[in-house]
């Protein structure tokens, strides 16, 4: 799950970025477009290749290729015509926004157009008409609507249509697929090899279980590939749609096998869930692992808007069930957001005296634990009707990263309280946690991750888990009721779930999931300190030598 889109901003005060500094001089005032864009700070993706073997430093511009594709669909679904919009781009500002956002419309502030002419972002993008309404597509009776799969269209006589992506995007996937089966010729790892056969098939078929198996029945390779369609947060409109992505990944293989352990360790922390019983009544499966990675390669959904910094995958929650998930840490992204964002947030808003609890090893474990979180809970609703993603609608997606945010945070404090963490102190992740909210917070409230962050944000507050100075406009976080308010947050959570409750979901949202004036007044000393809101990557075939 995106993935932590562990993904910022998105407010009023843009412009104070530029507007609170004075520049030297004779030095021309950035335009709007210019501080928007510039507010995204570039970042090289590169890794050591000398771990590859030759025949896999030959698969990569295949996989390079393939990845292009995959973003190219991720453009038709975001918007359209790329070509068309960026015709319209008035300066390098306004394509490097536009490149940024996959379209006109500000993913870190709520969606809001940054073109004259553009209209409101479709809540469904472009994966149904713009003239559907709910109740037509509600009233419509057609099996296959609901698919992830699917493209919503009119026939000739305006009648709503689903098409396959196989179908709709045909040459596209046809071209993807003849990479991967060229791949997986050079492959020698022979899970890595089957993967990428399965993969390539799916991409013709949209039958993608088979190959989400082989995903995690890879245990030994070195680079993986992650590619197709996948998320759903593209579709705001029902979070049924899934768009296309890739991601490139060569394996850390010394920081992976620190992370053995804690797979395994999976039942143990589904039983002890801090809820009732019928909430933890699925076992998660037994091939769950975690790996570390270094990403070379961003595409299509994941790289718009705020970057993932970590994979919980595959998301169909059979494979869940019979297999379990595999997490995927991108460390080289992580620490790129910890360095130069985290950090500069905590040295702002964070009391004095608790600032070195802010820690890369606090921020790694809950991000780290924000993935294994995702495989913890239900995947079915507990009446067994629906899946909890069917339950919830629109409302999933952030009911989902809420629950992995504030669970993660726990299964740190269990796991740390079973002594498989060793000498650490708990305070470093409560008060990493409390930082972390304000960098993602800046998501804006268009983000799954956003609202999530509000939702937590406000839960905690009013349990008094931290207490803002009036005077250094600063925060300080109580360990013990930060404990307290983890558990009941995550117990709700779960709770809503596995009741498939879309009332109280859409409640917690609606109530909690937007910013107010204090944390705004916040969030706007942020934009005028300067610090970014969130990465950019320089990236591809000639940053990582080829």
């Amino acid at each position: 799950m995106k993935n932590l889109r562990y993904v910022c901003v998105g407010m009023v005060a843009w412009l104070l970025l530029a507007c609170n500094s004075t520049p030297p001089k004779g030095t021309p005032m950035k335009s709007e477009i210019e501080t928007k864009a510039d507010a995204f700070i570039p970042v090289k993706l590169t890794t050591d290749l000398s771990v590859l073997t030759e025949k896999e430093k030959q698969m990569l511009p295949l996989l390079f290729k393939a990845a292009d594709i995959m973003d190219e669909l991720f453009w038709k679904e975001a918007y359209g015509d790329k070509n068309e919009i960026f015709s319209k781009a008035t300066s390098e500002a306004m394509t490097k926004f536009l490149k940024i956002n996959y379209g006109p419309w500000e993913r870190l502030n709520d969606n809001k157009p940054f073109m004259e002419g553009v209209g409101a972002k479709p809540a469904g993008a472009q994966y149904y008409p713009k003239d559907m309404t709910k109740e037509e597509f509600e009233a419509w009776d057609e099996p296959t609507k609901a698919s992830l799969y699917t493209m919503v269209k009119r026939d000739s006589l305006g009648q709503l249509q689903a098409v396959p992506y196989h179908v709709a995007f045909k040459s596209q996937v046809e071209q993807a697929s003849a990479y991967l089966k060229q791949a997986a010729e050079l492959a020698e790892d022979p899970g890595l090899k089957n993967y990428l056969e399965l993969r390539a098939e799916a991409l013709l078929t949209d039958d993608y279980y088979p190959s989400d198996v082989a995903w995690m029945d890879m245990k030994d390779n070195t680079i993986d590939f992650v590619v197709g369609p996948i998320e759903n947060y593209e579709d705001q409109l029902f979070n049924y749609k899934a768009a296309h992505e890739a991601f490139i990944l060569v394996k850390d293989k010394e920081w992976s096998e620190r992370l053995v352990k804690f797979a395994d360790l999976l039942p143990v922390l589904q039983r002890a869930l801090p809820c009732d019983a019928p909430y933890k009544s699925e076992m998660p499966g037994s091939d769950s692992d975690l790996n570390a990675y270094d990403v070379i390669y961003y595409a299509g959904d994941c790289n718009a808007g705020s970057k993932t910094i970590a994979i919980n995958l595959p998301n169909d929650e059979q494979v869940r069930l019979e297999k379990g998930s595999r997490k995927l840490q991108l460390k080289n992204a992580m620490r790129a957001k910890f360095d130069k964002i985290l950090m500069p947030i905590s040295d702002l808003l964070i009391e004095e005296d608790q600032r070195d609890h802010v820690t890369f090893d606090a921020f790694f474990e809950n991000t780290m634990f924000h993935e294994v979180a995702h495989g913890l809970g239900l995947g079915n609703t507990i009446d067994g009707t629906k899946t909890v993603r069917q339950a919830l609608r629109e409302t999933y997606s952030s009911m989902e990263e809420g629950k992995a945010d504030v669970l993660g945070l726990w299964v740190v404090y269990k796991l740390n309280e079973m002594g498989e963490l060793g000498d650490k102190d708990m305070m470093d992740n409560f008060v990493t946690f409390m930082a972390g909210i304000f960098r993602s917070v800046r998501f804006g409230a268009a983000s799954a991750h956003g609202k999530a962050n509000m939702v937590r944000f406000y839960y905690f507050e009013e349990q008094g888990a931290f207490e803002r100075d009036e005077t250094t406009g600063t925060y300080r976080v109580n360990f013990e009721k930060m404990k307290e308010a983890m558990m009941k947050l995550s117990d709700l959570l779960l709770t809503v779930q596995g009741n498939g409750d879309y009332a109280h979901a859409l409640d917690l949202i609606q109530n909690m999931g937007s910013i107010r004036a204090q944390l705004q007044t916040d969030l706007d000393r942020i934009n005028a300190e300067g610090i970014p809101v969130d990465i950019v990557f320089e990236q591809g075939p000639s940053v990582v030598g080829l």
